[in-house]
């Protein structure tokens, strides 16, 4: 099926999207839909911008999107299926995954180096919170993992994708190590 048969790009993206199970390949959508990339990321743009003024918003994450609900509504939302859990991160698991926030994908051993102390307590803590997962490893002695943050991280951040993070200020940034 290559044609989208009357149905604009965009809300074929849509609708795939709203009954996917989470975030989505790009490759993979775009495949279902029948669209090249090019005109895959133009119909996702536009999805992305219509989105904008509703309840719903595009969260991208890597080459994975996925529909998700804007942050304004999330008190309501979580009200209404009964999810007024709030989770409650340490200062040292906030520091952790600022961290990796900001320098994804990233090795425990350089986490300790930035912060300093032992990680490894936090990073279980953050994987078993579904904040951070395992992306892989390093090319380098001992082949350390390498982390990054999950669309979970954006969600419960309210962000749609890690571009959103507020720059780091020369003084903040992590060294390299």
């Amino acid at each position: 099926m290559s044609e989208t048969e009357g149905l604009r790009p965009d809300a074929l993206l849509e609708a795939l999207l709203f009954v996917s199970q989470g975030a989505v390949g790009k490759k993979e959508l775009f495949a279902a839909a029948g669209l090249s990339a090019e005109a895959g990321e133009e119909a996702l743009q536009r999805l992305e911008a219509r989105l904008a003024e509703g309840g719903l918003r595009l969260q991208r994450h890597g080459g994975r999107v996925q529909l998700t609900t804007a942050v304004e509504a999330a008190p309501y939302v979580e009200s209404f299926l009964g999810l007024e859990v709030h989770l409650r991160l340490s200062q040292a698991a906030l520091e952790t995954l600022a961290i990796i926030a900001y320098a994804q994908p990233v090795t425990r051993p350089r986490i300790e180096a930035i912060r300093g102390v032992n990680s490894d307590s936090v990073l279980r803590t953050l994987l078993a919170a579904g904040l951070i997962e395992e992306a892989g490893r390093a090319e380098t002695l001992g082949r350390p993992i390498l982390y990054r943050t999950t669309p979970a991280f954006l969600q419960q951040f309210g962000l749609q994708s890690v571009d959103d993070l507020p720059p780091l200020e020369e003084d903040d940034a992590p060294s390299e190590s």
